[in-house]
């Protein structure tokens, strides 16, 4: 039987980030893709790619999940970009309903292009109402230094104090993405689960290709959940897929480049004609 993963998010009009990941990454997992979108991410060409974010409407949202439902629960879901309030809330009243289990919130708080933060509020919601539920939650580094309210991190003792701190918000495992901002040789992430670090590490690419990382790691890490795998061995797998995904970067238009979500299983190979 086929695993069903569902992702709560944002549409990403560019194809990198977003609900687009997601799906990407839950086929490339061989695992069978939902999509309740909560807000749709356009980029204007015109005006230097100029980022517009626009929330779907709080009942739509209820409609698409109580579709994808149908009145069963699904194997795995993860959140990103939450629209509204009320989509947070709505989400939680489905968690709860389904009594779902394997959930992945990614705190997204800010498109990559823009400098500015989703409404604090539904950061707040967001913290309130999804981290408790969360089986692993996988914030960025400036996500962790906001959630933390530790600031800005800058080494990986640091992330380990962050990582106590957000593990007290509810969730029952955190990894936080190091990155580029870490300023280290490699790309490093945390994981804690309440009792022990684990440090993953990876080359780190000196690329800009790299639009939809974060969502294709937290996108993995679900699917991982869905197939059966431990918290930290979907952690430890979507680090590889993502840094395959990475280091095969393309760019896409004259603005940015994405990850390629087939580099780990060389999807680029599938159905030439022989």
């Amino acid at each position: 039987m086929i695993k069903k993963v569902l992702t709560v998010a944002g549409s990403d009009s560019s194809g990198g980030a977003g609900i687009q990941a997601d799906l990407k990454t839950f086929e490339e997992y061989g695992t069978f893709g939902f999509s309740a979108l909560t807000s749709i991410v356009t980029m204007d060409p015109d005006e230097g790619w100029s980022h517009l974010v626009t929330p779907i409407e709080p009942d739509l949202v209820e409609k698409q999940l109580k579709t994808i439902f149908a009145g069963a629960p699904l194997d795995a879901m993860k959140t990103g970009m939450l629209g509204t309030i009320e989509a947070i809330e709505i989400t939680r009243s489905y968690i709860d309903k389904f009594s779902m289990e394997n959930i992945v919130i990614d705190p997204v708080m800010a498109c990559k292009g823009t400098s500015e933060l989703l409404q604090p509020e539904n950061v707040a919601a967001m913290t309130r109402l999804l981290l408790p539920k969360a089986t692993i939650t996988t914030p960025n580094l400036v996500e962790a230094g906001i959630l933390s309210e530790m600031g800005d991190l800058t080494s990986v003792e640091q992330m380990k104090e962050a990582a106590k701190k957000i593990l007290n918000l509810g969730p029952k495992n955190v990894v936080i993405k190091g990155g580029h901002r870490l300023n280290t040789d490699k790309a490093i992430d945390l994981f804690y689960d309440g009792s022990e670090f684990t440090i993953f590490e990876e080359e780190l690419f000196a690329t800009d290709f790299n639009h939809g990382a974060g969502c294709t790691f937290a996108a993995a890490v679900t699917a991982g959940l869905a197939k059966g795998y431990s918290v930290e061995k979907s952690v430890a797998l979507a680090k590889k897929f993502v840094a395959a995904a990475i280091k095969n970067g393309q760019k896409i238009n004259p603005f940015l480049g994405h990850v390629w979500h087939g580099a780990y299983n060389h999807a680029e190979d599938r159905m030439n004609e022989k």
